[in-house]
């Protein structure tokens, strides 16, 4: 089952409980965050609940699918997935290349399996 979502508190730590000051300081400072955090806050609320207690996240997977119980649920390490949030608070939905002279970054990448996506690797090549 899974995943959820929740904000991360670090952007390179794995492990539960990762925090970076840095991290931290700069995702409060951006007004983007704050807009975001407006209009999701049920929903980053429920996802966090989720997160830190079973009962409520199993009871969300039996919505689809009414057989898991809190037994089937096995502790994992955290992914961290980019995702960009503009200034005026909405998620970037799509890929996001910037080219600079010398490279080419990939800032959103919306779906962990998109990323192995052939179709995107010939864009991601044709740029170069």
């Amino acid at each position: 089952m899974g995943p959820n979502a929740v904000l991360g508190l670090a952007r390179e730590i794995y492990r539960k409980g990762g925090f970076d000051a840095t991290d931290v300081r700069e995702t409060l400072g951006f007004i983007g965050f704050h807009r975001m955090v407006a209009a999701h806050m049920r929903t980053g609320a429920r996802e966090l609940c989720n997160s830190l207690f079973k009962r409520g996240y199993v009871a969300q997977c039996q919505r689809y699918c009414p057989e898991p119980t809190i037994a089937d649920l096995l502790p994992r390490e955290a992914g961290i997935r980019a995702h960009v949030v503009r200034r005026d608070g909405t998620l970037a939905h799509d890929f996001m290349i910037e080219r600079t002279e010398r490279s080419l970054h990939v800032l959103n990448a919306p779906s962990p399996a998109a990323t192995a996506a052939m179709p995107i690797a010939e864009h991601v090549v044709d740029q170069l």
